[in-house]
């Protein structure tokens, strides 16, 4: 029997050595990867990305599924001569929307605040178009459109929530702790939200309402006013809503529809709905294709409107409709960044605000089409066809991406990237001369 040394060594197997380096690596690479979603995450750049990257890319799929969504409708309007009439006003408003959003992510959030008051008189003087006989129009029942001449046919209301979420941001946020006192919580800031709330719903427009007293809630909640107000705010906003639906025949007939206490199918939110829920069932996990949508075909009202989400499930399948949901979670992540991270109340405030109005709003329509919610009324942000929603929501984008570029070591890590990318670009630009010449 050989003896072994002390000194000597047994040579383990080449198998176990591979081993045990996969074993040693994983831990490395988890490592890294975990290092780096800390750095993401907590830069502050983040929130800006996220907003600004969420918003781009729902845009662009919007105009996509509208062009796909309103061939049809466009088809009769023009009597067949073009597909694309729809279309082409779509991204027209985009053309106006983008620039002032980009106009909007360049201002100081201080210029904001200062124009607080013009921005809310302006959207009160186009709130008060709608008691002008001869601008107001009335679409579906609600009287909630104006067309001036030279100017076009748009909806006040849109205009509102934008102005009443600044100009609640400035207000709030000058109160900061009176708001722990009713008086200077109701005043004037809820009061002058209800005014507005009686204005769109003087128009019969209870989903823009609806949508509104999420906008104020937010702001409300983020501004910190007492509970017991708030709670109180809740009570009579969901009684007054009880009492608006059931005081009208239409919109007590969607609640029964809803609830399964009406035999009536040949109502047209009962074919919409059964329409949209058809169209989400056929498209599967992958979608029938862009552009192959069948149920457009077949007169599913507002396809490219409120019911837009149904074709981007038929076209786009499951995967689609997923990618959307996750556009706007990864929206409302970034807006709550803001909230959560920047030091000024203003912007605190009317973040919450805009957030609560533009994914709030997304996730109503969203519930409609799929049918747990009753029919409302609302467009799918940045997705459904209209000019006043997609040009009033992309400027509120723009005032989101002002606030996440002032967010605390925002404008150092701009400006590092800024200096990086010259530097890159200093070292390859001569390399790339010489390769060509050569």
């Amino acid at each position: 029997m050989t003896a072994v040394g002390v000194g000597s060594r047994r040579r383990p197997a080449a198998g176990a050595t591979k081993k045990k380096t996969a074993k040693q690596r994983q831990p490395a690479e988890v490592s890294r990867f975990a290092e780096w979603r800390t750095a993401a995450w907590a830069s502050p750049t983040t929130s800006y990305y996220l907003i600004g990257g969420a918003g781009l890319l729902l845009l662009m799929l919007g105009l996509v599924m509208v062009l796909s969504a309103s061939m049809v409708d466009s088809l009769n309007k023009s009597g067949g001569a073009t597909p694309f009439t729809d279309f082409f006003d779509q991204l027209m408003f985009a053309g106006i929307g983008v620039p002032v959003a980009l106009v909007a992510s360049r201002f100081k959030p201080v210029w904001f605040r200062k124009l607080a008051w013009l921005i809310l008189a302006g959207a009160l003087g186009m709130q008060a178009l709608l008691f002008v006989p001869s601008f107001a129009i009335e679409v579906g029942g609600n009287t909630n459109w104006v067309e001036l001449p030279g100017v076009g046919t748009f909806q006040p209301s849109e205009f509102a929530k934008l102005g009443l979420a600044i100009w609640l941001g400035a207000v709030l946020a000058t109160k900061g702790d009176l708001l722990r006192q009713w008086r200077h919580a109701l005043m004037p800031g809820v009061l002058v939200a209800g005014g507005f709330l009686g204005l769109v719903l003087r128009g019969h427009d209870l989903g823009t309402a609806l949508i509104i007293m999420a906008l104020v809630a937010g702001a409300l909640w983020v501004a910190g006013v007492p509970a017991s107000l708030f709670v109180l705010l809740g009570s009579f906003a969901a009684a007054a809503a009880g009492f608006l639906v059931f005081s009208s025949r239409n919109r007590r007939e969607r609640i029964e529809q809803f609830l399964g206490m009406s035999s009536d199918s040949s109502s047209i939110d009962t074919f919409q709905v059964d329409r949209a829920l058809e169209a989400l069932g056929s498209g599967g996990l992958s979608g029938v294709g862009l552009g192959a949508s069948r149920i457009k075909w077949r007169g599913l009202p507002a396809a490219q409107d409120d019911y837009i989400f149904a074709i981007i499930g038929e076209e786009l399948g499951l995967l689609g409709t997923l990618l959307v949901i996750m556009l706007f979670v990864a929206l409302a992540i970034g807006i709550t960044r803001v909230v959560t991270r920047h030091p000024d109340r203003f912007v605190k405030i009317t973040a919450a605000a805009l957030g609560a109005w533009i994914v709030g709003q997304a996730f109503v329509n969203i519930g409609v089409v799929i049918g747990v919610l009753p029919v409302i009324g609302v467009p799918l942000p940045l997705l459904s066809a209209g000019g006043s929603s997609l040009v009033t929501t992309l400027i509120a984008l723009g005032v989101l991406l002002s606030f996440a570029r002032t967010e605390p070591g925002a404008k150092q890590a701009f400006a590092a990237r800024r200096g990086s990318m010259r530097r890159s670009l200093a070292v390859l630009g001569p390399r790339l001369v010489s390769r060509a010449r050569g």
